[in-house]
């Protein structure tokens, strides 16, 4: 077993040691985890797949992401911002998704909370919460990764502030990892100088 450190993997190329349980992980770690996302659709998206992963696996929801995104409207927002009281029945009945009630309804109060934003506020104010370079040295190990840091709790204070719900300090560090605001990749990682 590892000691937490960058493991090869069938390429012989190091990786982060979680990104080797599946071949859905390898993808996703090489692909998209740590990459910068903007846009305040693709925000929202990975705003609420977070949390709707609170207390499961990543992999659970990676594995049913096309499936939200098709419950979902493709996480548009100004879409999902008109969903009613029919379509929170539909989702909790929708078994390509998590049907977890108040995560569907944080979901969709999220959306029209963000539907009465100005165009790009969402990706402005998340970004404005990325540490500057070089704030954390590179993890060298999975212990030397953070699961809440004091940037992610106060995006999760100013995301509440303004009315979005299901969004903690450490479902917050959870995206500004994902949506690369910073870079937990470890110092080994091949994933890591990919932009």
């Amino acid at each position: 077993m590892t000691d937490g450190a960058a493991v090869a993997g069938p390429d012989g190329r190091l990786r982060c040691p979680w990104a080797l349980s599946t071949e859905d992980y390898v993808a996703y770690h090489d692909e998209e985890w740590g990459r910068p996302v903007h846009g305040d659709d693709a925000l929202y998206e990975r705003l609420s797949l977070e949390a709707f992963q609170s207390g499961l696996s990543w992999i659970t929801i990676l594995r049913r992401r096309p499936g939200f995104r098709a419950a979902f409207a493709g996480f548009r927002i100004e879409k999902v911002a008109t969903f009613t009281d029919e379509d929170r029945e539909r989702l909790l009945a929708d078994p390509g998704i998590i049907r977890n009630r108040l995560k569907i309804d944080a979901t969709m109060a999220n959306a029209q909370v963000l539907a009465e934003w100005e165009p790009g506020e969402l990706d402005e104010l998340i970004w404005s919460f990325a540490p500057g370079p070089g704030t954390y040295p590179a993890p060298k190990t999975i212990a030397d990764v953070a699961a809440v840091t004091p940037e992610s709790t106060a995006l999760s204070r100013a995301l509440k502030k303004r009315g979005l719900r299901f969004i903690g300090p450490t479902t917050a560090y959870a995206l500004m990892q994902a949506c690369g605001l910073v870079n937990d990749h470890l110092e080994t990682c091949v994933a890591r100088k990919t932009p």
